[in-house]
């Protein structure tokens, strides 16, 4: 096996010289840092990772957690987070904790046995014992579309109310005067948000926001699906939905389907998120779509700033971005290419 002994040998240095190249912990002048770099590339050699971390205390990864990978918006969102990571020099660790709170932790501890260098999380419901056990092991952490309890926290959020507010304002531009809402689990901080903005966005326009319009349902198809039959049998008056995730608005769009309803004639349809997949039903789903890449860069760069700071201070480390409503055919509005609405 070639060792870093070979390298020097070759490149006519010392192996502390091929260290400092490595590492980039020491100045060394550009002729003598090609010959290293050219000696690596002829020998195939690959510096040992371990040890390299353990030499600098850095194991250049770290550990995102999601609540459910399966999930079209948590697939696209890491996969951001996977390409942001990379250019800042970070592998990323996935833990899918698939909605459950034990699994959850254990991703936390298996992230801080392999000594990662920072954690950003998703977690899916209560999550304090995981925030605790990072905080504890001093590694640096931001949450990711969850708004933390602890502002000394970092997070990383969009603005669900106001994303709530501008898909609840375009259906009643459209007419819409009964209008329910179908958001996700109580706990959960964008849910609340997304919903708080619907009866924002009604009480200004001087309508009602009875509580039977409403749905708290898990971000799911299924979750949509159910929630919009139930709906359709109690509350048969509506004439538009605000649906909190793009994967309820899927099951929504089914509901109305398997009822001989239209989405954008009969009942006007506007979800959130603006994943992929927002553009496959029939008609394509309005939706508020999310900045993926600058969420995912937001967070990272947060997450390195921590990284070269352990003590920095955190309380106002916490950033909302806007969201962008994308009108399509579900609401009313052309299906034939989706606009950016003012």
């Amino acid at each position: 096996m070639v060792g870093r002994a070979d390298v020097a040998r070759l490149a006519g240095v010392s192996p502390a010289v091929v260290s400092y190249v490595l590492n980039d912990s020491h100045p060394v002048s550009s002729g003598t840092r090609q010959k290293v770099e050219a000696a690596i590339e002829q020998l195939g050699y690959r510096p040992n990772v371990l040890a390299r971390s353990l030499a600098t205390a850095r194991s250049h990864t770290l550990g995102l957690l999601l609540p459910d990978s399966s999930n079209s918006f948590f697939a696209q969102l890491a996969a951001a987070v996977e390409n942001a990571a990379l250019e800042a020099g970070l592998v990323v660790l996935l833990g899918n904790g698939a909605d459950d709170t034990e699994r959850e932790l254990g991703y936390v501890r298996t992230f801080l046995d392999r000594r990662v260098d920072g954690v950003i999380a998703v977690p899916g419901g209560e999550f304090e014992r995981g925030w605790r056990e990072i905080s504890a092991a001093r590694v640096p952490a931001v949450s990711l579309d969850r708004l933390p309890s602890d502002l000394d926290l970092p997070s990383v959020v969009v603005d669900n109310v106001g994303g709530g507010r501008a898909a609840t304002e375009h259906l009643i531009e459209h007419g819409r005067a009964r209008i329910a809402c179908i958001t996700g689990p109580r706990e959960m901080s964008s849910a609340i948000g997304r919903a708080e903005g619907w009866r924002g966005a009604l009480r200004d326009a001087g309508r009602a926001a009875p509580t039977e319009r409403l749905r708290h349902r898990a971000f799911t198809a299924e979750g949509g699906y159910a929630a919009a039959l139930e709906l359709l049998e109690r509350e048969p008056g509506i004439d538009g939905i605000f649906v909190a995730s793009d994967l309820q608005g899927v099951g929504v769009m089914r509901a109305l389907a398997d009822h001989g309803r239209q989405a954008g004639r009969d009942i006007a349809v506007v979800s959130f998120d603006g994943t992929a997949l927002s553009e496959y039903t029939t008609p394509r789903l309005t939706t508020v779509s999310q900045p993926y890449d600058r969420l995912a860069g937001e967070v990272v760069r947060m997450l390195v700033v921590l990284i070269g700071d352990p003590v920095r201070d955190r309380s106002e480390m916490h950033l909302v971005l806007p969201t962008t409503l994308v009108t399509r055919g579900s609401c009313g509005c052309s299906d034939y290419e989706g606009r950016l609405a003012a």
